[in-house]
């Protein structure tokens, strides 16, 4: 006689939007376009972006990761060399222009936008505090776009109750794109209680994607056995969607890179599973997870949209004339 096992049942609400931003969408577009446009080796200073799969899909293309332009061998020096999505101080485009080598920034606009701003309090005479994680790379480039001392970093709202500026009526502050809103808020208040003339950023330095993944994991949070967010561990904004997860009501919040890492044995019982990814993780994986579920339970796929994203950077106009097909992208993007 056949046994047959029923699979229990799972409602999987999946966030939109999730994943790939604008910003991140664009520095990997960079990547692939200048191997078709110049061939291997592209170098790129830094993970491209936060996210191991993407580094080895680009690596398999031929791009070659480095920390320091000084890896570059002399037989390449005519090879193109990309700057991460995160920014780097202004020291790293300098030193590339002193060796002669060809270089691509694949910074985020949205960052960009920041260091204009940080730049502007500093021209208008004020110190710059920066909000942010000590050690990120997009706080090194920030910070690295003024002079030493110019800019103080902010971490926590303790750090904001105990600063002592030299002059606390020429104070401006900007933050890092990928952080927690709510946690932001919190230290802008200690900082707006203590300083009255601190001035803000002329526009809001949370980056819409950060925003917008984080009020989706939100609205889905509550009534979550488990909230599954796909993203590497270094990655700012989908550690950020982990905390949101638990606060906003989930049973319990995991960081996955892969599907491999999900603790099946210790998730057996559940029945509602939250899903999202962080901006620098690509749909290739959330498809993979999706898979791995429903092989081990009856999926239902809940949609929870709460935005819709239009956003569009365009490359540099030096590889504008090179084709994207969605080929191209299929190793993020999964297949058309």
């Amino acid at each position: 006689m056949l046994h047959t096992t029923t699979k229990p049942p799972l409602t999987i609400r999946l966030c939109q939007p999730r994943g790939f931003c604008a910003g991140v969408d664009r520095a990997i577009q960079i990547v692939v376009l200048a191997l078709k446009k110049y061939g291997a080796p592209v170098y790129v200073r830094h993970e491209i972006v936060h996210n191991r799969y993407v580094v080895e899909g680009l690596q398999s293309l031929g791009a070659v990761f480095i920390e320091e332009l000084s890896e570059i061998p002399a037989e390449h020096r005519q090879s193109p060399v990309v700057f991460s999505a995160h920014g780097v101080p202004k020291s790293v485009p300098a030193d590339a222009q002193a060796r002669n080598l060809f270089y691509l920034d694949a910074t985020c606009p949205l960052v960009s936008k920041v260091h204009k701003q940080a730049m502007r309090h500093q021209r208008l005479g004020r110190h710059v505090l920066l909000i942010g994680h000590a050690g990120h790379p997009e706080v090194i480039g920030t910070m690295g776009q003024l002079p030493d001392g110019a800019v103080t970093l902010i971490e926590t709202e303790a750090d904001a109750a105990n600063l002592v500026p030299a002059d606390a009526q020429a104070l401006g502050f900007v933050t890092q794109t990928t952080l927690s809103v709510e946690d932001t808020a919190g230290i802008i208040r200690v900082l707006k209680d203590r300083f009255p003339d601190l001035h803000a950023a002329a526009a809001e330095s949370i980056c819409y994607a950060t925003t917008n993944r984080q009020e989706a994991v939100k609205e889905t949070a509550a009534g979550s056995d488990l909230f599954l967010i796909v993203g590497a561990p270094n990655s700012s904004n989908s550690r950020r969607l982990v905390e949101v997860a638990e606060r906003a009501g989930a049973s319990m919040s995991l960081l996955v890179q892969r599907a491999s890492e999900i603790p099946w044995t210790d998730i057996a019982g559940i029945s509602t599973l939250g899903l999202s990814a962080g901006a620098s993780a690509p749909e290739i994986i959330v498809d993979e997870i999706i898979d791995a579920f429903r092989q081990r339970f009856n999926v239902t796929i809940e949609l929870a949209v709460t935005a819709t994203e239009t956003e569009d950077f365009p490359v540099m106009r030096v590889l504008r004339d090179v084709e994207l097909t969605a080929a191209d992208m299929a190793f993020v993007n999964g297949a058309a």
